[in-house]
């Protein structure tokens, strides 16, 4: 009995033992994290650097600086922990790392023509008691290659479907692939990532679906690459598209105003893709005139007549379909001008309106003239009458009574002579 109490005293104080010291252990790891936070924020030692951002082929700065220094010497050293530089002394054999600045407090260092190999977390140290750490994380960018469009190599007829593939590799992160007809963006699938074997980078493809028409040929259909290692634009490929389409067709006469005698055409342009090469001339009303020759797109006249006027069809056939339209021919007399149509009806209308106005004008001369004449002619009547009237009273006889009206004095003796 006394030996099992022996021995239960001994377990109990080796168990509390055990308790002290994990609960020791535990103060000193929760103190040492304590003071470690209160270094890391206070410790003027503590190195401090900064993450960089770099695309393939570029250059990166690694700077490394502390508030204070004992004497120690500042440190880079690389993703695999090899040393970089130590102070003014380079450590590492690759002439793509130069030194910029190191002194007590700063060290500064460049990577240039970085690789995707170069991405990582680089360590600043001091050799102080203890060493004091700080890491810099470099993300190296792929730089996506230039877009490749397949998919149209041939031209292709209006309302068919058309389906474009565009790709793009080396990115890293994945690049994003934008559609473009011209200068507008026109939306494609999503994007489909793949990694690339033995590189960390991707490849991107998109898919772009399209039922052309006759307004899309000649268009550019344009795949772009968006990504944080190039500028917008800079990676960008255009294919045009050819599409095949029916001629829409008009014609082109030689003159606004055909004259009569004189030679003249009539041209059919069609236009379509390709462009027509059979042309067919008719005449709406009867058989073509026999002075009319068709010349492939022209119809020529050798000299208009009046025969000649009606309504020509022309037909063009390019072999993806047929187009037509008609024109009116109107011949004009001779003399008629044809350079300036408007001019003659303007000058024309001119002339009438002055003749016109001259004509009014002469008429309204007649009717004042007139009206004056008649006047006079009344008033002079008039006065005739009066003094007629009054020679006849005063006169002893009808000689005397005449001479009165003509205008003699009564008073006066007129020397008479009679023919018997």
């Amino acid at each position: 009995m006394s030996g099992m109490r022996a021995s239960k005293n001994m377990t109990f104080p080796a168990f509390q033992r055990a308790a002290l010291r994990a609960l020791a252990a535990l103060t000193m790891l929760l103190a040492t994290s304590v003071r470690s936070n209160f270094v890391f924020d206070d410790d003027p030692f503590q190195p401090v650097t900064q993450d960089e951002t770099v695309s393939v082929g570029g250059v990166v700065t690694l700077t490394c600086s502390v508030k204070e220094n004992d004497n120690s010497s500042l440190q880079w050293s690389n993703t695999a922990q090899q040393t970089l530089y130590f102070g003014e002394k380079r450590a590492l054999r690759d002439n793509r790392i130069q030194l910029v600045k190191s002194t007590a407090t700063e060290l500064i260092i460049t990577i240039s023509e970085v690789q995707l190999s170069d991405d990582g977390e680089y360590t600043c140290s001091i050799f102080t008691m203890p060493v004091r750490t700080a890491r810099a994380t470099v993300t190296v960018l792929g730089v996506p290659g230039k877009p490749v469009i397949t998919g149209f190599e041939d031209a292709v007829q209006e309302g068919s479907e058309v389906t474009l593939t565009c790709t793009s590799s080396g990115s890293k992160p994945p690049a994003k692939l934008h559609w473009f007809r011209d200068q507008e963006e026109i939306q494609g699938r999503p994007d489909v990532v793949e990694s690339n074997p033995d590189e960390p980078t991707y490849t991107v493809t998109s898919e772009l679906t399209l039922t052309v028409t006759k307004h899309d040929n000649n268009a550019l259909i344009a795949c772009a690459v968006d990504h944080p290692s190039i500028a917008n634009g800079d990676k960008r490929t255009e294919q045009p598209l050819s599409v095949l389409f029916s001629p829409s067709v008009s014609i082109q006469p030689e003159s606004d105003l055909p004259r009569e005698g004189e030679k003249f055409f009539l041209q059919c342009l069609g236009n379509g893709n390709p462009e027509p090469t059979a042309f067919v001339w008719r005449r709406k009303d009867g058989e073509l005139p026999p002075m009319a020759k068709v010349d492939d797109a022209f119809l020529r006249f050798e000299s208009l007549n009046k025969s000649d006027n009606g309504v020509y069809e022309c037909q063009a056939d390019n072999g993806i379909g047929t187009g037509d339209v008609t024109h009116t021919l109107l011949v004009q007399e001779p003399g008629v001008n044809a350079e300036d149509p408007t001019a003659m009806s303007t000058s024309s209308g001119v002339d009438h309106a002055v003749i016109g106005g001259v004509v009014a004008v002469i008429v309204f001369i007649m009717l004042c003239l007139l009206i004056v004449l008649g006047r006079y002619l009344i008033r002079h009547k008039g006065t005739y009458l009066t003094h007629e009237a009054k020679g006849s009273d005063d006169a002893p006889d009808a000689d005397t009574a005449i001479i009165n009206a003509e205008g003699g004095h009564s008073g006066v003796d007129d020397k008479k002579e009679y023919f018997i």
